[in-house]
């Protein structure tokens, strides 16, 4: 698939353009384009082959000038527009990007004066005291650039699982129908659902080995092949990640998929949990002497061992087992139990569609309703909007309402939380909204105990309904700012906040401090922080965040039926 080679140019002309001083939406326009094609379940190569030009603009986000640009790259393999861009900036623009502090200007800024091209030029220069001279930078500037490679460095070789959702989802569709294949199950750490993924492990069961692994190997998007055995391969993907495939008996194949799903330490407490009942686990069966007596699913050997079936997303040995010898275990939200989606933006600011678009894309997706939350006026960024701005949008919402069935619009606003913990607008704006939710989007470096100060005074205002991504973490990106994420949830509880869990590129909350939220009683909401419609598909990773976190249907709100929802809201 070239899926992944062109969303990765698509995301780095972005980059080029807004070091260029571009408008925002042109900007915009890559970033969300090179999201959807990430996001594709379907090999671009195959769609244009399929239908052309035409074909390609029916991929959310992707216009005409965007499907001429990927019909350039499918047919000569490169883009002369970003060709000519990196002539002008030879940066590594992606991965300096991925540092704390610094953004397209910076990075410009950066080349122009001390000729910096990559992560390794950056270092020598912060080492050397060469940054902070600069204009705009400064000793904290240089001090937070320092910290943020080595935040790079430690999630080096780790992927997020966004990236590995289409990996995963190409490796199944080149493998599923190869004949002779009778199961196929993605285990690993993929299959808890972790945030970060180091490689793939893939379970199989067939009577014809020779023909899987023929098959495994010469996939189109393997870079190197490893090892190749009767039962076992193992390949170097194009987009970086190693991934083994290995081939097991059906009488084996539970007890294969309970062994190399993981947790290490829940399958370490299984195993002790057998020897104390005089038998042995391993990943060919759960034995009696040599007696197999489970393991052709992973239901029998729970059963065997005397627990419910547990779920693949809480198998991290932090009570779990215990639970499950009890009848103690959460009835998990379930990846089709959300009604509704409380966080998305649209083209009014930096969203890449209009309001009825993103509405309709909800309604496709499932959703019974949807909350508009635009940025406000102090992300000037973004062209946030001030208080004319969201009357106007909510006019614009009535009329959509009175258009549409099948899907609520709301209106709200993703307000921008001070530095001194006031909102960017005003109350009486805020109360003419249906749903307010506040963020902090700036000055991330705050001591914890001033960080903690600001985002509290927020949620005490009587008007924010939503604390949205609480931590401020991207994955593999950003750190999460030191807050006290204890006091967080206290007060939450105390003013009624809810929580966010952002699906998109974040997961934050994290799933222990989910499970920290559910036992204080907070409530919560999933949401995709939409910016096109392909974001949507994030809520299923949301979701399971969600289920990481012990969370049931009865603590996400936007589980709820609308109008249950809207009455526990402040």
């Amino acid at each position: 698939m070239k899926n992944h080679e062109i969303a990765k140019i698509l995301e780095e002309v972005a980059i080029y353009l807004e070091m260029e001083d571009e408008i925002v939406f042109k900007v915009r326009a890559y970033e969300n384009a090179a999201v959807s094609l990430a996001s594709l379940a379907e090999d671009v190569e195959e769609v244009y082959k399929k239908g052309g030009i035409g074909a390609l603009q029916e991929i959310p986000g992707i216009g005409k000038g965007l499907a001429e640009k990927i019909e350039e790259y499918l047919k000569t393999g490169k883009i002369q527009f970003y060709e000519d861009l990196k002539k002008k900036v030879p940066v590594d623009v992606s991965s300096l990007k991925r540092i704390e502090s610094l953004g397209p200007k910076k990075i410009k800024v950066l080349y122009k004066k001390l000729k910096i091209k990559n992560v390794e030029d950056l270092e020598k220069a912060a080492k050397a005291g060469k940054i902070r001279v600069l204009e705009g930078f400064g000793k904290k500037t240089e001090q937070n650039i320092l910290k943020g490679i080595e935040f790079m460095k430690k999630s080096r070789g780790r992927f997020t699982i966004f990236e590995v959702e289409s990996v995963v989802r190409e490796i199944e569709r080149q493998l599923k129908p190869v004949k002779g294949i009778e199961k196929l199950i993605v285990a690993g750490s993929y299959r808890r659902r972790k945030e970060t993924i180091g490689d793939i492990d893939i379970l199989v069961v067939s009577k014809n080995p020779g023909i899987v692994m023929d098959a495994f190997t010469s996939m189109k998007n393997v870079a190197a092949v490893y090892g190749k055995g009767n039962t076992k391969s193992t390949v170097r993907l194009k987009e970086g990640i190693d991934a083994d495939l290995r081939v097991v008996p059906a009488t084996s194949f539970g007890a294969a998929l309970n062994y190399f799903t993981g947790s290490k330490d829940h399958n370490i407490a299984l195993r002790k949990i057998a020897l104390e009942n005089g038998l042995k686990l391993n990943e060919y069966g759960l034995f009696h002497g040599t007696k197999q007596i489970a393991g052709a699913t992973e239901e029998d050997v729970y059963r065997a061992l005397g627990l419910h079936y547990i779920e693949p997303e809480l198998r991290e040995n932090t009570g779990e087992i215990e639970a499950g010898g009890k009848t103690r275990l959460p009835k998990l939200i379930g990846y089709s139990d959300l009604k509704g989606d409380l966080q998305l933006q649209t083209n009014w600011t930096d969203g890449s569609h209009s309001i009825e678009a993103m509405a309709l894309a909800a309604k496709k997706a499932g959703l019974e309703y949807i909350l508009i939350t635009d940025h406000t006026k102090s992300l000037a960024m973004t062209g946030g909007l001030d208080e004319k701005k969201l009357k106007k949008q909510g006019e614009e919402i009535g009329k959509i309402n009175r258009k549409l069935d099948g899907i609520t619009v709301l209106k709200g606003a993703e307000v921008n939380i001070m530095k001194d913990g006031s909102l960017d607008i005003d109350d009486r704006a805020l109360k003419e909204l249906d749903i307010v939710g506040a963020s902090i989007h700036s000055n991330f470096n705050m001591p914890r105990a001033d960080i903690t100060k600001r985002t509290l005074a927020a949620m005490e205002n009587p008007n924010v309904d939503i604390l949205f991504h609480p931590t401020g973490r991207i994955l593999n990106k950003r750190k999460p700012f030191d807050i006290d994420i204890e006091q967080i949830i206290n007060v939450a509880k105390s003013t009624g906040t809810v929580l966010e869990i952002n699906s998109l590129q974040r997961l934050d909350l994290k799933d222990e401090h989910i499970r920290m939220a559910i036992k204080a009683g907070v409530k919560l909401c999933i949401d995709s922080d939409a910016h096109t419609p392909s974001h949507f598909s994030a809520l299923q990773v949301g979701i399971a965040q969600a289920r990481r976190g012990w969370a049931e249907k009865k603590d996400i709100i936007n589980a709820w039926p609308l109008e249950k929802m809207k009455k526990m809201l402040k």
